[in-house]
């Protein structure tokens, strides 16, 4: 895919949106380790032990879903991803020729 930056993007816009992105991805990669850890304690709790009853997954199964929509919104649909970029071109394109129309 081609990754298209907005034109006329002046350095301070372009560094606030590269903080912008990396804060999203770092945001996820930690959601994801919070995730991994807490389940793994939960899980390995009821296996040894530590809990009086058996680990349920049903919770890890919603949050992990969770996991996965942060995972889209900030990898696939965030603010400048390419996927984004190449929809926001199209609509910019059709109302632009719109807009020509006699």
């Amino acid at each position: 895919m081609i990754v298209t930056m907005p034109a006329n993007m002046s350095p301070e816009d372009l560094e606030r949106l590269a903080h912008r992105r990396a804060s999203r991805k770092i945001g996820w990669y930690l959601h994801a380790c919070v995730f991994i850890l807490v389940n793994a304690y939960l899980y390995f709790g009821a296996q040894y032990g530590w809990r009086s009853r058996p680990y349920e997954f049903h919770p890890m199964l919603g949050w992990g879903l969770a996991v996965v929509l942060h995972f889209v919104s900030v990898f696939v649909l965030g603010k400048g991803s390419s996927m984004r970029e190449q929809m926001v071109q199209r609509e910019r394109e059709h109302l632009q020729r719109e807009q020509n129309r006699p």
